[in-house]
């Protein structure tokens, strides 16, 4: 298990936690006095209160809640967030209302979920010709349903 620092940026924070002992995601905790509306169509930026230190080769991912974001429509307006390693600012979830109605979000409530990933840093290097695959330049689609 790989350690990560979480500083408080408010004493009311929650750092995250994983729901099971197998989960990839842990949840993150929106931090908000009273309640947030979120109008249908519309994004708000919700705090954590929590600032961290990713290792360097690993960033974090925050992905939707799949209860959340399947039965109330509330997801990362981006899809998923990235925190790079060198960011030691607050992390924050530009939560999306994709439903047809206004949703609210309660201190405290679980908004999203982290995934720590290493990633590859590529030296992008341009060249005049790609090896050959059996796929080609097929695109969507094109390997059938």
């Amino acid at each position: 298990m790989q350690k990560v620092s979480v500083k408080k940026l408010d004493e009311r924070a929650v750092l995250p936690t994983y729901g099971s002992d197998a989960a990839a995601g842990a949840d993150l905790y929106a931090l908000c006095d009273g309640e947030i509306a979120i109008e249908a169509g519309q994004t708000v930026l919700v705090r954590t209160g929590l600032a961290m230190e990713i290792p360097e080769g690993y960033a974090g991912l925050i992905y939707a809640r799949s209860g959340l974001a399947s039965k109330r429509g509330l997801a990362p307006a981006n899809k998923v967030g990235v925190i790079d390693a060198d960011y030691r600012g607050e992390v924050m979830v530009a939560l999306h209302n994709h439903s047809a109605v206004t949703q609210t979000v309660a201190d405290g409530e679980r908004i999203a979920q982290l995934v720590i990933a290493p990633f590859l840093r590529a030296d992008f290097t341009q060249a005049d010709e790609l090896s050959g695959t059996a796929r080609g330049a097929g695109g969507f689609g094109s390997t059938g349903k």
